[in-house]
């Protein structure tokens, strides 16, 4: 990706926020109904109409500006590519926050070149905030109309793990059998996890650690060059590609990285 390519999918990237904080606040706030995904007859995956409004608006936007481009969704599929570029859209991530009023929920928005992860958005309509990777291979928190350099570390020296800040919660998808068999990890989970915000502290150096269980593509896409460009790692459990989605980890450096793949050896298969 050139320069000049690469300035203006991120211009256009970081025109997301105010446009749908606009449409949120002026047209769909407080007006939701609750659609359960779930096939199974005990099991609860909620949507809402405002997942669904939101997502067309973006993809509307895309198709507009860029035609050929790829969409990946999670309410409304896949339109291939005739280009290098895919979109991965999660209109909100975060339904179960968002339907209790938890303002932790999040819009999140990938461009991928060549099926890597490259730019991404995280905004945080109830926070006021956003989220974005930039044209310098940085990473942003934008407040106020402030851009401000993330880095994971705010000190560059290795933490031993009883010293680190670990978030992280499996939404009822890892048993309690093999909860028991990584409890060298769980006992040392202190911090709440907050869905994609989570991540978003991590690159901001205020947490050390995050680990998570079954994240889709579009669940963490937007989320991987974010936390790259900070200085962090995020992969699989089993040490393979985050863009693959399923069970992520992301650590402030290698060293805790490695730390925390060898505490979940014993429930990968």
């Amino acid at each position: 990706m050139t320069p000049k390519v690469r300035l203006k999918y991120y211009q256009f990237l970081n025109s997301f926020p105010s446009k749908i904080n606009s449409i949120y606040f002026n047209k769909l706030e407080g007006k939701f109904t609750l659609i359960n995904k779930s096939k199974k007859s005990k099991g609860f995956d909620p949507v809402t109409n405002i997942d669904r409004e939101l997502e067309l608006y973006i993809r509307k936007e895309i198709t507009k500006k860029f035609p050929e481009d790829g969409i990946i969704g999670e309410e409304f599929g896949f339109k291939k590519t005739k280009t290098h570029f895919t979109w991965v859209i999660d209109p909100i991530d975060g339904t179960k926050s968002f339907v209790i009023g938890t303002p932790t929920w999040s819009n999140l928005i990938s461009i991928n070149y060549k099926n890597i992860p490259t730019l991404g958005l995280t905004n945080f309509p109830a926070l006021k905030k956003y989220y974005i990777t930039g044209t310098n291979d940085k990473s942003y928190l934008v407040k106020n109309s402030k851009f401000i350099k993330l880095n994971v570390l705010k000190s560059k020296k290795s933490k031993k793990l009883k010293d680190c800040k670990i978030a992280g919660n499996f939404f009822g998808y890892l048993s309690i059998e093999k909860q028991k068999k990584i409890s060298n990890l769980t006992k040392l989970m202190n911090y709440p996890c907050s869905d994609a915000l989570s991540y978003c502290q991590l690159c901001e150096g205020k947490l050390d650690v995050v680990v998570q269980a079954s994240n889709k593509i579009w669940d963490i896409h937007s989320l991987i060059p974010l936390i790259k460009n900070a200085g962090g790692c995020v992969s699989r459990w089993d040490g393979k590609d985050a863009k693959l989605g399923g069970n992520i980890i992301a650590s402030s450096n290698k060293i805790i990285h490695t730390k925390i793949l060898n505490l979940l050896k014993p429930i990968i298969k």
